[in-house]
């Protein structure tokens, strides 16, 4: 990734102290980390199309070849379905579009959902995010744009007041955004200006910006417009924070304070999976001592465990133990805080993800590791058994090919990987 460039108004008044929060300008974050070409892989549950390889296909125990006559940058595995960026800045989509997340029309078209299919917008597209029922593009002019719908406890919310979009709709307007974010059921917008802007499901705090009290869509004063319009997370006006990145786990946000290693965090801590002590949801943004500790390179979660990469290409994991998710073996326990991965080591990691109860790092040499679950082959080891500590995923298609980035939804990965052939779009 390359540095972050921003810029700070230096006025100050007489007595030496800000007049106000500073004027804070985040020209650019190169999006996404890793740019190369190359081509999808898949493995887990294709039941609904999320594997993207065809109606015959509905399981696969070990990374599959998807054939694409595009060249994918980036990929993002949603909870079922799958979007692709391409090198020309299109989306791709494919899997379940019951509730509008493909972001296309498939409605009497025969196997539209198992196929790949474009979604038309409005501009180049240079970030792509999807969460449960949702799917999201940032635009290089800062535009985003966004498709299906936020669900809490009540069911679906909509994407809008209006309720769920099956095209795209501009979710955030009148400000540059300079980087997206999705969880579950929710967004995280950066913007130019180090702002954070969420939007979607307030449940479990992970907005950043409403009470307890408040976070029923039914309790009064609270209509659901206030939690599909997007606006700012609540922190204190006298701290004059900026924010230069963002993360979005399942049900909680990452803040970081530009020019620090401080991580204000919200939302569920029911394992310490947010690096908090009270396992209580947290609806205000908190500073986590834990967490800001390091200088992360990407954090990212599942239902209830973290896994996080540090500038040094080390993994440190924290939260629930089960299933093997945390890769520290068959006798850990949770973790409380967070710990260092020792398996990976002697690794220098450049990607790491989560699923559900998964967990993945990507090597610099190009190797996939992959812990926890694997009823239903999202792990990609040939097998359906848990890993408790990390496992080198091997395929036939893996053989000759250098993994860049993976991506772990509700029952299926993607991969994306490059090798030392031509077959950039998956022809052969």
């Amino acid at each position: 990734m390359s540095k972050r460039r921003y810029s700070r108004d230096s006025s100050i008044v007489a007595n030496g102290t800000p007049a106000k929060r500073t004027k804070f300008t985040l020209d650019n974050i190169a999006i996404p980390d890793v740019d190369v070409e190359g081509v999808v892989l898949v493995t887990g549950a294709g039941d609904v199309g999320q594997l993207g390889l065809g109606p015959d296909v509905l399981e696969k125990s070990r990374p599959a070849l998807v054939k694409l006559n595009h060249t994918v940058i980036d990929v993002c595995a949603g909870g079922m379905h799958t979007v692709c960026l391409t090198k020309e800045g299109k989306v791709l989509t494919f899997g379940c579009n019951d509730e509008g997340a493909l972001g296309r029309r498939t409605d009497g078209i025969e196997d539209a959902e198992f196929l790949a299919g474009e979604v038309q917008l409005p501009g180049k597209a240079i970030q792509i995010t999807a969460g449960d029922s949702h799917s999201a593009a940032l635009l290089d002019d800062g535009r985003v744009f966004a498709w299906g719908t936020f669900r809490d406890s009540h069911g679906s919310m909509g994407l809008t007041p209006k309720g769920i979009e099956s095209d795209p709709y501009e979710i955030i307007k009148d400000v540059v955004v300079r980087k997206i974010a999705s969880g579950a059921d929710h967004m995280a917008f950066l913007t130019k200006t180090g702002d954070i802007f969420t939007c979607g499901c307030p449940e479990q705090g992970q907005l950043g910006r409403t009470t307890e009290r408040c976070s029923n869509r039914n309790a009064r004063g609270s209509p659901l417009v206030k939690f599909l319009h997007p606006q700012t997370i609540k922190i204190k006006p006298s701290l004059k924070l900026h924010f230069d990145n963002v993360w979005a786990s399942s049900y909680g946000t990452f803040c970081k304070v530009a020019d620090t290693n401080k991580i204000y965090v919200c939302g569920l801590n029911n394992y310490n999976q947010i690096g908090l002590k009270q396992l209580t949801p947290y609806f205000t943004p908190t500073l986590s001592s834990d967490f800001s500790k390091y200088n992360w390179r990407s954090i990212t979660s599942g239902q209830h465990h973290t896994v996080c990469l540090d500038s040094g290409g080390r993994v440190y994991v924290i939260g629930r133990k089960e299933y093997g998710r945390l890769g520290l073996g068959k006798d850990c326990e949770d973790a409380l805080e967070l710990q260092k991965l020792l398996d990976l080591d002697d690794k220098k990691v450049v990607n790491v993800a989560c699923g559900s109860a998964t967990s993945f790092a990507v090597t610099d040499a190009g190797e996939l590791y992959g812990w926890g679950m694997g009823t239903n082959g999202q792990l990609g080891t040939g097998s359906e058994d848990d890993c408790e500590l990390p496992t080198l995923i091997k395929s036939k298609e893996l053989l000759n090919r250098k993994v860049l980035r993976v991506s772990s939804g509700g029952q299926h990965t993607v991969i994306l990987a490059v090798g030392n052939d031509t077959n950039n779009r998956g022809d052969s």
